[in-house]
């Protein structure tokens, strides 16, 4: 079976040869992993390759909030479209449901009362969703919301 990083070579050999659009987020895709692996001294696992996927795509959405703040849609426009050749290498995002159900398990699990409780409900719910795609964000706003009683 092919690893991420091989996938990725592949798909910018066939954007050059298609002359896509995606080949610039692919070559930056590459190069974010490659300098993870001279960082770490060896070949990144793909759990380690879905991550830097994943920090790419958290960056470009806090550019985009920065940009849309600047008036700069063109560029937060850029952005967006980076995201979505980024997000074709990323697992399945969670379904809302599976989300609810996660943190209600977690929150079960773990006796947690408060929002104080707020960082072992995270943990157990990140634990519980392990494979999937989740904005952290957005799961961090779900378990406060629940937590607070709201």
């Amino acid at each position: 079976m092919a690893t991420l990083f091989d996938t990725i070579t592949k798909d910018i050999g066939d954007a050059m040869r298609r002359k896509d659009p995606s080949l610039g987020a692919l070559r930056m895709l590459k190069a974010a992993m490659m300098n993870k692996e001279v960082e770490k001294g060896r070949a990144l696992d793909e759990t380690e390759s879905q991550q830097v996927v994943a920090s790419l795509v958290k960056q470009r959405r806090d550019s985009i909030e920065q940009f849309r703040a600047g008036n700069r849609h063109d560029l937060a426009d850029k952005e967006q479209a980076e995201i979505a050749v980024l997000e074709r290498y990323q697992p399945p995002s969670a379904d809302p449901s599976v989300i609810a159900e996660a943190i209600e398990a977690a929150v079960a699990e773990t006796g947690a009362a408060s929002p104080k409780d707020m960082g072992k409900v995270m943990a157990a719910t990140k634990t519980r969703l392990a494979g999937l795609t989740v904005d952290g964000k957005a799961l961090s706003d779900a378990v406060k919301k629940r937590l607070s009683g709201a």
